[in-house]
């Protein structure tokens, strides 16, 4: 004879597990404090300016050279 199953209890373990899955994803996705997300930012605007400190200007040697 085969079990009785609650629909219900059913229903709503799969939206669970659904519900988790989704968390699960959201977790790894945006999973990011402030602190890192502000850290990340200012190495970026760091390495720009670093870059841009090393950028020759092109007028400036077109200046020289005349």
């Amino acid at each position: 004879m085969a079990d009785i199953v609650n629909l219900r209890r059913a229903r709503k373990a799969r939206d669970r597990a659904t519900a988790e899955a989704q968390a699960a994803h959201n977790r790894i996705e945006f999973g990011r404090t402030k602190a890192e997300r502000k850290l990340t930012e200012a190495e970026k605007a760091l390495q720009a300016a670093r870059l841009e400190g090393h950028r020759l200007d092109a007028a400036k040697d077109d200046k020289d050279k005349a």
